[in-house]
């Protein structure tokens, strides 16, 4: 950036609305006080050059103001705060959201905004910024700010601007899971960039796993501390719900691969059913009733005695099913209270919604997961919540659960086609849309989904049915890759229509993947980009037609 530039975006920091109206006032003023014969003063001279400064911080502003990063909330006022997020499944824009309440709270001006809309000139306008970023994949960033990463972020050995944020001060709080490899990458590398670019961190890039209470707390206590102020920085959780599972039913008996289920749930309150298809049930795992049994009588403890937990009262067992049980014998000599204040809750397992509320009960699609283990009578050991769901939660069971918006798959706003990708249980996060589709009569609907077996693991054979016949869906491709000959997948199954694809993206399609972040995902992004190409991709996932609910 050149000298005049910089000078220029320091003057327009400094001409702050009231200094603006102040200057313009006096430059009033000077002109009614100078004659004709003093045009040529020095007088005149400083007249022309107030003036001068007044119109290059207008055009500056102007420039700015006339086109904000489109669904940014910016307030015109230079002291704003920025709250950017980057945000997969919706976790990151519901704790920008909040984070932004917290500062509003003590006086703060906020412009909220999804990272992958700004440009790097738009963090010159603020001199603090709060960044609250997911890492999705092997430490990929989400897929709407992969175009700010491309524009902005790669390193470039001619670079010469490496000050150029030198006047803003940041925060970043990564979110990521440590289960996965390159475990909060992208919080990381953002960080990284910042600091290249001359940014200094407000404090240190704090990382949260999976939701964990205790990061998201340091969060709030370091909000606080920069406010210095007597606000309250902590926020409300999403409210969970109690849901009774009504049904479970087996769908792929037979199956060479892991038992898949669908899950039919009710409300206690009918005020549960809202939401959109695209949004995510988070659900509260608990322990088997006979491993909480087992650990308490190891422990000598008694599961009836009455505790808190969450707020609520409930016996010491109940209380437990939901905590993280030690292995080792630890913490010997607590009272159940101090069992259920020490031990961590479980992570809450995020599902797609595969049903809408006016079908007046919240429907899932879920597969056991299983790893091998020697020791157990099986020879493998069940997930947690996906174990408890489909092999231990009994009809008539309550489900505890909240549903957390998720924006970023939400239906287009308009009757576009819809072209829709996915594998496994993938199939959850399109049927919602698919039914979201038939309500409103939409009928230009493209399905391409994958499984092993077509005799086998033909998920909601009969609906998908009616929606052919029905001609809700225009064109329907079911790829079974254990159906003898070569292995075939859905990436093999778009390639092969590459033309067509082409016609319905002309048509104004969007493109929405639900499904298996390991392999399905890369390999249909991999096909598209040899369909379409990198700068056109960048377009869809800009304009928000290309859509992933990948896990």
């Amino acid at each position: 950036m050149s000298g005049a530039r910089q000078s220029n975006r320091r003057l327009s920091r400094w001409l702050s609305p009231a200094r603006l109206a102040w200057l313009l006032a006096a430059a009033g003023a000077l002109l009614a006080w100078a004659s004709p014969v003093r045009a040529g003063s020095a007088a005149g001279v400083g007249l022309a050059y107030l003036c001068a400064c007044v119109a290059i911080v207008a055009a500056h502003r102007a420039r700015g103001q006339a086109a904000p990063a489109t669904g940014a909330d910016t307030p015109e006022h230079d002291d704003v705060i920025l709250v950017a997020y980057a945000s997969q499944t919706g976790s990151a824009e519901q704790l920008a959201t909040q984070t932004r309440r917290v500062l509003e709270a003590a006086g703060s001006r906020v412009r909220l905004a999804p990272l992958g809309l700004l440009k790097s000139d738009d963090l010159l306008a603020h001199a603090r910024a709060f960044f609250l970023v997911s890492t999705t994949g092997e430490g990929e960033p989400p897929d709407h700010v992969a175009p700010f990463v491309r524009r902005a972020m790669q390193p470039d050995p001619h670079d010469g601007h490496a000050t150029q944020l030198a006047t803003l001060r940041y925060a970043v709080l990564a979110l990521g899971d440590r289960t996965y490899a390159n475990y909060c990458a992208f919080g990381h590398r953002l960080a990284g960039w910042l600091n290249h670019r001359g940014a200094q961190p407000l404090f240190d890039t704090i990382e949260v796993d999976n939701g964990d209470a205790l990061a998201l707390r340091r969060w709030q206590t370091q909000l606080s501390t920069l406010l210095g102020s007597d606000v309250d920085t902590s926020w409300m959780p999403l409210s969970d719900s109690v849901w009774t599972l009504d049904e479970r039913v087996l769908l792929n008996p037979g199956s060479a691969g892991a038992p898949a289920y669908h899950f039919g749930l009710s409300p206690r309150d009918a005020a549960a059913l809202d939401w959109q298809a695209g949004d995510i049930a988070e659900i509260q795992p608990r322990q088997p009733a006979h491993h909480v049994q087992r650990w308490l009588a190891r422990h000598g403890l008694d599961g009836t005695a009455p505790v808190q937990c969450e707020g609520s009262a409930m016996s010491f067992e109940h209380a437990l099913a939901t905590r993280q049980l030690p292995s080792e014998d630890d913490h010997l000599g607590l009272s159940p209270q101090d069992w259920i204040d020490t031990l961590a809750p479980h992570a809450r397992r995020s599902y797609s919604i595969a049903s809408l509320p006016a079908d007046g009960r919240l429907e899932l699609l879920i597969r056991q997961a299983r790893s091998d283990d020697a020791s157990a009578a099986d020879g493998y050991r069940l997930g947690l919540a996906s174990g408890w769901l489909t092999a231990h939660a009994e009809p008539g069971d309550e489900i505890t659960l909240r549903v957390r918006t998720n924006r970023a798959f939400h239906a287009p706003p308009d009757a576009r086609p819809l072209i829709l990708i996915g594998n496994g249980t993938g199939l959850a996060g399109l049927r919602a849309h698919l039914k979201q589709r038939a309500r409103d009569g939409q009928r230009r609907n493209w399905l391409i989904f994958g499984e092993r077996s077509a005799a086998h693991d033909r998920f909601y054979r009969d609906e998908i049915a009616a929606w052919q016949n029905d001609r809700v869906l225009e064109r329907t491709d079911l790829v079974w890759s254990r159906d003898g000959g070569e292995l075939r997948y859905v990436q093999h199954a778009l390639s092969a229509a590459a033309d067509t694809l082409r016609e319905w993206l002309d048509a104004g399609a969007a493109i929405y993947v639900c499904g298996s972040l390991d392999g399905m995902a890369p390999d249909v992004h991999r096909a598209l980009l040899a369909i379409v190409g990198q700068h056109r991709l960048d377009e869809l996932i800009s304009a928000g037609r290309y859509r992933r609910d990948v896990y």
